[in-house]
């Protein structure tokens, strides 16, 4: 059985040809990749598989809902995915190309435990988005 297969029905979803090639996609992800039900729409494309875009919205909000994927809500009304991971990591956006980055710095995420600490609060989960203009070639939009 396939690692895919195992992580779906360890989920408690059925396996299915779109469940299965969107977890794909998403697994082969380079480090840092985000993707849009719209990307993912047009890779399915790319390869030939005739998955329809309410599909795979659909499947990305199952997967959320059994945790196997973390959905990112950036400013400009886009959500983009990523497969869950128990490293802390945070995030910076291209407000120009939409480009997203991740990054870890553990003494900031020290530093953030800390804080919730210090105002007697217990941090159950954290999320942190920069904002900022790549200098990698951004074609600004």
């Amino acid at each position: 059985m396939s690692l895919e297969n195992q992580e779906l029905r360890k989920a408690g979803l059925k396996v299915t040809l779109p469940r299965v090639k969107i977890y794909q996609i998403l697994e082969k992800a380079g480090e840092g990749d985000h993707f849009s039900a719209e990307d993912i729409y047009k890779l399915l494309m790319e390869i030939g598989e005739d998955v329809g875009l309410a599909t795979v919205y659909r499947v990305l909000t199952q997967f959320e809902t059994a945790g196997l994927v973390t959905r990112h809500h950036f400013e400009g009304g886009h959500s983009v995915f990523e497969l869950a991971s128990a490293e802390e990591h945070d995030h910076i956006v291209c407000i120009k190309c939409g480009r997203v980055r991740e990054f870890v710095d553990q003494q900031l995420i020290d530093r953030q435990y800390q804080i919730a600490k210090d105002l007697g609060f217990t941090i159950t989960d954290r999320t942190l988005y920069l904002y900022g203009v790549c200098s990698e070639g951004c074609s600004a939009k």
